[in-house]
């Protein structure tokens, strides 16, 4: 994701108790990621999965399709873990970050990775999108008819609660979850065939895994600095020291729909 936390000057120089100050520098240091790897975060925040298994789920519609697109593939990570993929497989990730990463993943199993949608139509038995866009019109143009759609969403509500913790903005100023999503789908002309939501939670066991997750998810807090924020993540420290943990509720939605069959 975003390059390696370095260290701010003066970041810690206003914080009073030296035991906080060792925690948020320690909070502006990490390791590089790319992709959408987050083992960093071992040990120091734990994430619930949602009931369903998205890699379960589409394992099995990988292996009856003839062609593939994934979009937003980050590192490649899901599509080469669902290996061994249909001869047609193409993955689109348009963050130059992760762009070669995917590239070098995704590369001994033959599958290009574009920058950009393809422009064709009717290419595709299968798409798939985790945590990635959700372009309705487009996806019912590149899949055939009979063709399955299957994403898992972050919904708009995810990680509100450390927005809260910390006093600021809501991560989405705009409701993103099943419901909208599903009105797109239908109205670009797919039949959605399933639906779930759930809001797993979310534990941070140290201060350093809230400032990695801020620092490498720049959009849950759009204005995020280690310095503008630096009084309530100093608050938020003293509450983890003294609870133990700080819990925020993932939003994860699931849908899977179909591109109707011509007559």
């Amino acid at each position: 994701m975003e390059s390696p936390f370095r260290r701010a000057p003066g970041y810690v120089s206003r914080v009073r108790s030296n035991r906080q100050g060792e925690e948020l520098n320690a909070a502006a240091t990490g390791a590089s990621m790319t992709g959408w790897e987050f083992a960093w975060l071992d040990g120091l925040a734990m994430e619930s999965e949602p009931s369903w298994s998205y890699p379960g789920l589409a394992r099995p519609l990988v292996r009856r399709s003839a062609s593939v697109l994934d979009l937003d593939t980050g590192g490649g990570e899901l599509l080469a873990e669902l290996a061994p993929l249909p001869p047609h497989t193409m993955a689109v990730e348009s963050w130059a970050r992760n762009t070669p990463a995917a590239r070098e993943r995704l590369g001994p199993f033959g599958v290009p990775v574009l920058t950009e949608l393809p422009a064709g139509e009717n290419e595709f038995d299968l798409v798939l999108s985790r945590h990635g866009r959700l372009p309705a019109p487009d996806i019912a143009r590149l899949l055939k008819p009979g063709g399955v759609l299957l994403t898992q969403q972050v919904g708009s509500d995810d990680l509100a609660d450390l927005n809260v913790a910390l006093g600021a903005p809501p991560p989405h100023p705009r409701r993103w979850d099943a419901e909208v999503a599903v009105a797109a789908l239908r109205a670009a002309g797919l039949h959605v065939t399933d639906v779930r939501e759930e809001h797993p939670p979310v534990t941070f066991r140290d201060i350093t895994a809230v400032v990695h997750q801020l620092r490498t998810v720049p959009w849950q807090i759009r204005d995020f600095t280690p310095q503008r924020y630096e009084r309530a993540l100093a608050r938020l420290a003293a509450a983890i020291r003294s609870r133990g943990e700080f819990t925020a509720r993932a939003h994860r939605f699931l849908v899977q729909a179909e591109r109707p069959t011509e007559a």
